[in-house]
Formats: structure tokens, sequence, C-alpha cells
């Protein structure tokens, strides 16, 4: 089946109305001809004006949100979407001819996948994105799977199971930006979807001029400190938080991230919910803290309803 009648895209913009028309023209020429949803997260009002436009221009819906909420402003666009599946691409990305098509064959084609990675070619040199190239080396072994098993991902380069998106709830609001996929795909895991990197899904990105980068990556590391004292057994998230002040503390941020994560502990902890045994070794493996011989995990059983 043909994916026009199966995916929607979800694009997320803010404060880039240029880069949005460039990136809605290329979906829109898409032969796939996927449904389009324009979530506009707290643009001002000259940019939220030109959004409009652009959305118009090539028929899609646009979904103001009037507050920027980060990466939780797709919660909104994905509570539009009427199709099985649902893709994701921000205001400087967009899918490649027969993406779409291929990563619908593949879910299709295996019930237990909830999500698939595309590869993500930057610039007009199309290099191959270093996230992508960790994702194809993936220690994690699912027998049947039709590609390699990943436990995070590129938010803005995924296609997944609506009906996925929904089971885990959508991202957290209180993430912001930044590793907001970690916690996503520790949830997805847990409901017992699989997510794979599928290579010849392609998805371009010309990124825009940085913005803030620096708060980004405070936020992102942030976030990586809740997320494992949200979710991972305890020895697991002492030896991550570990890692992760060491890595911050190189870098010169140690005090300010320790003092961002402790200000909102409490919130993380009111909201833990530990992951099941098995999604605790696909965590190990990636960090490398497990015997590799046990890299191997049996094949997800198909998923009813």
């Amino acid at each position: 089946m043909a994916a026009e009648a199966l995916v929607t895209v979800v694009v997320l913009t803010h404060q880039r109305s240029a880069e949005l028309r460039r990136t809605l023209a290329h979906l829109r020429r898409l032969p796939e001809r996927p449904a389009i949803v324009v979530v506009d997260s707290g643009s001002c009002t000259r940019d939220a004006r030109a959004n409009r436009e652009a959305a118009a221009e090539v028929g899609a819906l646009l979904v103001r949100v009037t507050r920027h909420l980060g990466a939780a402003a797709r919660n909104a666009g994905v509570a539009q979407v009427r199709t099985p599946y649902v893709a994701f691409c921000d205001d400087d990305t967009w899918w490649a001819p027969g993406a779409l098509q291929r990563a619908v064959e593949v879910m299709a084609s295996c019930p237990s996948v909830g999500l698939i990675n595309g590869q993500v070619r930057v610039g007009p040199e199309q290099r191959p994105d270093p996230r992508c190239t960790r994702m194809a080396q993936s220690p994690l072994d699912r027998i049947g799977l039709p590609g390699p098993a990943i436990l995070s991902f590129v938010a803005g380069a995924v296609v997944m199971r609506t009906q996925a998106f929904k089971e885990a709830g959508g991202y957290e609001p209180r993430l912001f930006h930044g590793a907001e996929e970690r916690l996503m795909g520790l949830d997805l895991a847990t409901l017992g979807w699989d997510m794979v990197y599928v290579p010849d899904a392609v998805v371009h990105h010309h990124p825009a001029p940085p913005r803030q980068s620096g708060e980004r990556r405070l936020l992102a590391v942030r976030n990586r400190l809740w997320i494992a004292a949200m979710r991972l057994p305890w020895p697991d998230a002492f030896r991550e938080v570990r890692h992760i002040l060491r890595q911050a503390s190189a870098q010169g941020v140690g005090a300010s991230v320790l003092w961002r994560a402790v200000t909102g502990l409490p919130w993380a902890l009111w909201h833990r919910q530990r992951v099941p045994a098995d999604v605790v070794r696909m965590h190990r493996l990636l960090r490398g803290d497990a015997d590799p011989r046990h890299a191997v995990c049996p094949k997800g059983m198909p998923r009813v309803g």
C-alpha cells in the first residue's frame, strides 16, 4: 500500500520561517505525498504569520502552540494525526524520496517494530551523521529485525507507529530540549516495542545556525542525569551519573549542571519507573558495561492491536 494513505509528517519549527518553507517544499515534492502537520512552537508574531502562509501553500495543517515547549510541542502535532504511522522532521530536515515508503514497508513487515531511525545525511556534501554511524554499529542483536536494534534515536529523523508514540505518552515537557529521545526510547522498549536503524530510509539535514548552543548542551546533560534517576536501577543510575558528571567537569560545566539537576531531582524521583531487566541489559550493552557474549536478545513477539 502506498505511504500516502498511511503516514503523516509532523514538522517542528520555532522562529525559522525561511527554513520551514524550504523543508515544506521538499516534503510536498515527495512521491509518497504524505499528509503534513506543522507545529509552530511559540514563534514570534512575524514568524508565526510566515509559517501560516508557508503551511497553507502546501496544504499542510498548522498547529500553533503559543508557548515554546521544545520537543514536547510534537505531542500537539501527533494529536492531529489520523494515520497509523507518523514521521518527524525539524524545520531544517526533510525525508528523501522513497524513504517514507521504505519505512512503512519495514514496519508493516515486522509488527514488533515501533520506530525506525533513518540515515541522516548532513549538508550539501551529504556527510554521514556520527550518531547514525554509531547506530549502524549497535551491539544489540535482536534476531529477525530488519536492521540494527537501537535504544535511542534522532528525534527529527524517525518514523513511528502512531500507537507506539501515544502509548509512550509522547515527549516529556519538563525536559524541553536535549536527550529527550533517551527517555522515549527507554519507555518504548519497556512497552515491548523494537526500534531499528534503517540506512536506506534517508533524511537530509541542512543545519540552521545554532541558537544558544551552550544552553542546549547544559539542558542535555541535566536531562541525562534526570533520566538516569527516573528509569535505571540504582547501581546503573549511580554509574551513569558519575560518568555524566566526569564529562561535564572536563568541559568546565560540572557545577552548573549539578545545580540544575539537583533542583529538579524531586520531580525526577516522583516520576521514577524502573525499566525491566531486558531493557537494563540493552542499556548496559550500549554503555559497554555488559559481556558482549550476551548481546543476542530474542526477537520480540508480534504485538496485537
